[in-house]
C-alpha cells in the first residue's frame, strides 16, 4: 500500500496545474481504500477530458492508473476541455455549458449510500452557473471518504468566464473540504 499525504476519511481536495499527478494520486487513494475497505459502495465520477493541447495531453482518466473492480459504480462523462477546444470564447462557453448539463444528468442518477466517492476533475461540472456544486458536495458529504481533484493554474486562461467559474469553484471546494493537497508544478 502506498503512503498518502492525507487520511482516507472526510473530504480531501487535490489541486495543481496540468500533469502534476492529481489523477495518479487520486487513483492511489482509490487503490488504498479498496485494499483497506473493499470495493462495496465506491462511487467514481470521471469528469476529466483527455485532450491534446499544444503537444501536451491535458488530463488523464483514473482508469489509466487502476483497474476498477466490477462492483464499483463508475460514472463516466464524455467531456470537453472548453478553453482548449473552443475556437473562440462563444464556442468555449457553449462547450462548458454542455459539460455542466451532462454532469447535472449524471449527478441526478447517483446511487444512494456511498461509502467512498472519488471525483476526477471536479470543476468540469462547475464551469458555468448551476446547482451542481451543492449536489456534488452534498453527495460527497454522505460518504465516509471523498477524494476530489481539480485543475488550478492559468495555462488555459484566467480572465475568461470559464476560468472565473473554476476559480470560484476551487475556492468553494477549498472551503468545503476537510483538507487540501496542492501539488507543485
Amino acid at each position: 500500500m502506498n503512503d498518502l499525504p492525507f487520511p482516507l476519511d472526510g473530504s480531501t481536495l487535490i489541486t495543481g496545474p496540468s500533469n502534476t499527478g492529481k489523477t495518479m494520486l487520486t487513483s492511489q487513494a482509490l487503490s488504498n481504500w479498496i485494499s483497506k475497505n473493499g470495493s462495496e459502495n465506491i462511487i467514481i465520477l470521471e469528469f476529466g477530458p483527455e485532450y491534446s493541447h499544444n503537444g501536451k495531453i491535458l488530463g488523464r482518466h483514473l482508469s489509466r492508473f487502476i483497474d476498477f473492480p466490477p462492483d464499483i459504480w463508475y460514472g463516466y462523462l464524455e467531456t470537453y476541455a472548453p478553453r482548449a477546444e473552443g475556437r473562440d470564447l462563444a464556442e468555449s462557453m457553449e462547450l462548458a455549458a454542455i459539460n455542466v448539463e451532462r454532469a447535472s444528468f449524471l449527478l441526478d442518477t447517483l446511487p444512494p449510500h456511498p461509502a467512498a466517492v472519488f471525483v476526477n476533475d471536479a470543476t468540469i461540472p462547475l464551469q458555468s452557473p448551476s446547482t451542481n456544486f451543492e449536489t456534488l458536495v452534498g453527495y460527497c458529504d454522505q460518504a465516509d471518504c471523498a477524494i476530489l481533484n481539480a485543475f488550478t493554474g492559468n495555462e488555459l486562461g484566467y480572465r475568461d468566464p470559464i476560468s472565473q467559474s473554476e476559480i470560484s469553484s476551487i475556492s468553494a471546494l477549498e472551503n468545503w473540504a476537510d483538507r487540501c493537497v496542492t501539488l507543485p508544478l
